[in-house]
């Protein structure tokens, strides 16, 4: 039986971003369509059979008892009933408050991985709906294929969008996803589009003119990228895109990137580089 497993958790774009309502919970009606990328933490599991869940890395910023990859790790183990207990090492690529679903995906590759490790065979449909008690977005993580996604964002159907080349810029900021939803001057109210208006290029973040207008460093970077090929904000920031037909094309204009902020070139794909370990 496998002890040790070393993982993927890759970073997500949201390609367009609605809301077409609110429900009576507080909860907003989404429309938008997740791509991953082929840039990833990495999450080294190894099993314990003393039903132990520890926490090996350091995150000064987030306490171990708040972190998603213990609390993923935890709710499992409790709807399992195993005995068993892991050992969880991160090496964190993704930011924080980027909008690149780093958090989310750490959780997802944890409940995939200390499925595996643990042997319990459960089907990713059950992986799913126990991810979604800690977030909206772990499904699709979960189920490891690109997805128009709808209700809070976790009723999926698989798509396949052009797999191309990204620059991802994040300004030096972190936005608050709670704050963004919580505004006044976000539009709720989208009518709803179907696939066929996404592939005709219909869609925007509607998040993102909130956004900019509380971050003026979103909006610098947003700014300087739009000379170089149009823009779009991923989840609720702060990180940015722009797409590009070709790897040489996006690490161009990589190069000329201010040193205020950070970015990374990477390449979208409609298959999770996780879906190969597990």
């Amino acid at each position: 039986m496998t002890e040790t497993l070393k993982l993927p958790a890759p970073a997500k774009l949201n390609l367009f971003l609605h809301i077409t309502g609110q429900r009576d919970d507080g909860y907003h009606e989404l429309q938008t369509v997740f791509q991953f990328l082929d840039y990833s933490d990495q999450i080294t599991l190894t099993r314990t059979n003393d039903g132990r869940i520890k926490r090996l890395s350091e995150h000064p910023l987030v306490p171990e008892q708040d972190d998603l990859i213990i609390r993923a790790a935890k709710l499992l183990q409790v709807y399992s009933g195993t005995s068993f207990g892991v050992e969880l090492s991160l090496e964190k690529k993704l930011p924080m408050g980027g909008g690149l679903g780093g958090g989310s995906s750490d959780a997802a590759t944890v409940l995939l991985g200390c499925n595996k490790l643990w042997s319990l065979n459960l089907s990713r449909s059950i992986l799913a709906k126990i991810g979604l008690q800690l977030g909206a977005d772990i499904p699709v993580f979960i189920h490891g294929y690109s997805a128009w996604a709808e209700g809070v964002g976790e009723q999926l159907t698989p798509i396949n969008p052009p797999q191309k080349w990204y620059l991802i810029v994040r300004p030096n900021v972190s936005i608050s996803t709670v704050e963004i939803f919580r505004h006044k001057g976000l539009t709720r109210d989208c009518e709803p589009l179907t696939i066929a208006d996404f592939q005709a290029g219909h869609g925007t973040n509607v998040l993102e003119p909130v956004v900019r207008k509380l971050s003026f460093e979103v909006d610098d970077a947003i700014n300087w990228l739009s000379a170089y090929s149009p823009v779009r904000m991923t989840g609720s920031g702060s990180c940015i895109f722009a797409s590009f037909d070709d790897k040489q094309s996006a690490q161009e204009v990589f190069a000329l990137l201010p040193n205020i902020w950070e970015g990374f070139v990477a390449k979208g794909v409609n298959c999770s580089p996780l879906v190969n370990f597990v």
